[in-house]
């Protein structure tokens, strides 16, 4: 069954929201990066949340005791359409701004980016998969925001 993008890609919010000025053109995006990396997608809920949900669900779930930015949790069943919920720490994300130097909503972008990147098989766990999944978000930021 096929769902209109504004019902495939849910935005939901914890705390207050982000700056996601525009997410007519997010939708579409994330939509158009499902298509490049050849996945079909199904539904994707964006949650965002604090600091202290995103450590509770990293250690009730992964059995992480650490603090991250992103949790994604593909629910789909083997080769049908990705189904998805990407948790967002804000917290985190403002936090890494800082350090990265970077604007806010620039690095919520690459987050979300980044999670989306995961459910179409990219992994970040050695360095050499950390430079390409780091590639493919810079690339698509680029292509976001010109």
């Amino acid at each position: 069954m096929s769902l209109r993008l504004s019902s495939r890609i849910r935005f939901f919010f914890e705390v207050p929201s982000p700056n996601l000025n525009n997410r007519r053109k997010l939708k579409s995006f994330i939509t158009a990066i499902f298509l490049w990396e050849k996945k079909e997608l199904e539904v994707i809920n964006f949650i965002f949340t604090n600091d202290k949900t995103i450590h509770r669900i990293n250690k009730k779930f992964l059995g992480h005791d650490f603090l991250t930015d992103i949790i994604t949790f593909e629910l789909s069943v083997k080769n049908e359409p990705i189904t998805a919920e990407i948790y967002i720490s804000c917290d985190r994300v403002k936090e890494n701004a800082t350090i990265h130097k970077a604007n806010f909503n620039e690095e919520l972008h690459r987050v979300i980016f980044h999670g989306i990147l995961h459910l179409c098989g990219y992994r970040d766990k050695t360095n050499r998969d950390i430079n390409i999944m780091r590639a493919k978000e810079t690339k698509y930021l680029s292509k976001y925001f010109e």
